[in-house]
């Protein structure tokens, strides 16, 4: 019988399946919509039991579509968003925010109401944080740990388990309450390379109570991404999910990070696993970038022993925003509506639709002329990397009266450009501490665009290359699941395995002198920002 793998991928807005050969081929996907609540104060929560439907519905769709027998799914491989779930006695749900909902039990990665928090913490100047690039998120867990329990201590005190949320898909697949090194060392402060939690670090800002119970609520048993874990699917997940019980399941990771592994160790011969920078480009952007030793870089997260590589120092930039920044934008422009409907019309997104219309007009290299002199930094949601300011907010110069499709092509493109640039400077800081960037490799929904492709190696004036795969971050999880049935011995051997590099965009020599002067502009708004907040605090 043919061996198929199966990863799970859990995004913002849903859950998607995907079924693999052992070569890495997508045979079959399909997709759940997952519910989102958001609230005043940057609260933006989920429910884990809608999420685990979504899960459900998707996996039973993609197995579905390609007929293939449940028993040739050999392994499973989850990643998900790095988001809080909260589970009291039994699994049950507990309320997490001011709504006092209980089925809302999880609060978002994008959730920014622990801000206050984050400051709190990191003036401390605690050792662990020189492993989150000297700055904690208010986007990690720790920050949100203690927001709930200073402002909800009913729900921390009844609290059964925090978990990660990949850590929670595992832990209800298989009843496991390991957690994967890459979610605890990524996101909650666990030491990796030293395999323990810091218990003094968590008295000094307030979470002593974790510390007292061995940490028992976090996770005692830390495993690397794709080790099988239990005795694989539960009797219960298994007729939940329509697959067979027993069925090897994976130590996960969180999304970007799968992404990752489906992309920077693929064959192909631009650039090596230790000068490639994945750029997972979706609702947000995440950068990784693998190294041999620990290399500290200010604003950068990490460095973070075997997160993602085994036996490499991984370390994490990105964008709060970034697919999502330029949905934002776009959508504020007066020609909006009419080049939405436009691009229903086509069965399209809107970003979709504007890149076509870019290039029909002649594509990256006519960009001079069709953004003109309009400039954005797209920064909504404040800073992640190189800068860690979550106070940060998004600037537009150069705009004029024109409201039809020619400016909001503009904007769209000054937008592209603005991320662009935002990953130049994280790739500057890293380059800067002696790390040999020399490729962006890049995945997720918003890097399909051969445009956005380009004009990422534009901007950035690096190689940019793309996955073979259609899905990369799905083939990285259903990597773990071939590393957890055992037909692949690790994750590197997975990588080379079953991905492959694609399509190749190198940087137009003729535009490099435009990109340097805008992002010389960029950078010069991004200063003017911070003086008008600190003139206005």
């Amino acid at each position: 019988m043919t061996r198929h793998f199966l990863g799970i991928d859990v995004g913002t807005g849903s859950a998607r399946a995907g079924v693999f050969d052992r070569s890495g081929r997508l045979v079959a996907t399909d997709r759940a919509d997952i519910m989102l609540w958001r609230e005043a104060g940057d609260i933006v929560e989920q429910s884990s039991e809608d999420i685990w439907r979504a899960v459900c519905r998707c996996v039973r769709g993609a197995v579905g579509k390609v007929g293939v027998a449940p028993d040739s799914i050999a392994g499973i491989g989850f990643d998900a968003t790095c988001s809080l779930v909260v589970l009291g006695s039994g699994g049950v749900s507990l309320a997490v925010g001011p709504s006092g909902d209980p089925s809302r039990n999880i609060i978002v990665w994008m959730d920014h109401r622990a801000v206050d928090q984050a400051r709190r913490i990191n003036r401390t100047g605690a050792k662990v944080l020189d492993y989150v690039g000297g700055t904690i998120s208010p986007e990690m867990e720790t920050p949100k740990l203690l927001w709930l329990a200073e402002n909800m201590p009913r729900s921390f005190a009844d609290a059964w388990q925090f978990m990660d949320l990949t850590d929670f898909l595992t832990w209800r697949a298989t009843g496991s309450l390991a957690r994967s090194t890459c979610t605890v060392t990524c996101k909650w402060t666990y030491l990796g390379h030293e395999d323990r939690w810091d218990a003094g670090f968590f008295r000094s800002v307030g979470l002593g109570t974790l510390a007292d119970e061995q940490f028992c609520r976090i996770g005692t048993e830390i495993v690397p991404g794709g080790t099988r874990l239990a005795a694989g699917l539960t009797a219960e997940a298994a007729t939940d999910l329509g697959l067979i019980s027993g069925t090897p399941v994976a130590a996960g990771l969180i999304d970007a990070h799968a992404g990752g592994v489906g992309t920077v160790g693929a064959r192909g011969a631009a650039g090596t696993v230790l000068t490639r920078m994945a750029y997972v480009f979706g609702t947000s952007a995440c950068t990784m970038s693998s190294t041999e030793n620990p290399v500290f870089v200010p604003g950068v997260w990490g460095p973070y022993f075997s997160a993602m590589v085994p036996g490499l120092w991984l370390n994490e930039g990105g964008q709060s925003i970034a697919g999502a920044a330029i949905d934002h934008l776009v959508q504020m422009h007066p020609y909006s509506a009419t080049a939405t409907h436009a691009a229903r019309q086509e069965q399209r997104t809107l970003a979709d639709w504007l890149a076509a219309q870019v290039e029909a007009r002649g594509g990256a290299e006519m960009i001079t002329g069709l953004v003109g002199e309009l400039h954005v930094v797209p920064e909504f949601l404040g800073n992640r990397a190189p800068f860690a300011d979550p106070d940060a907010r998004a600037l537009i110069a150069g705009l004029d009266m024109r409201s039809n499709l020619e400016s909001l092509l503009a904007l769209y493109l000054a937008g592209l450009c603005g991320l662009g640039y935002g990953a130049r400077q994280i790739v500057r800081a890293q380059q800067d501490k002696g790390m040999a960037i020399d490729t962006i490799v890049v995945s997720g929904g918003a890097a399909q665009s051969r445009l956005v492709r380009q004009v990422l190696a534009d901007t950035t004036g690096l190689t940019v290359a793309a996955s073979a795969s259609a899905e990369p971050v799905l083939l990285g999880s259903a990597m773990l699941g071939s590393v957890a049935s055992g037909d692949c011995a690790d994750v590197s051997q997975a990588m080379e395995a079953m991905s492959a590099l694609g399509e190749i965009h190198l940087p137009h020599a003729a535009l490099a002198s435009w990109n340097d002067k805008r992002f010389a502009a960029f950078e010069a708004l991004q200063q003017v920002g911070r003086s008008i907040r600190s003139h206005s605090s």
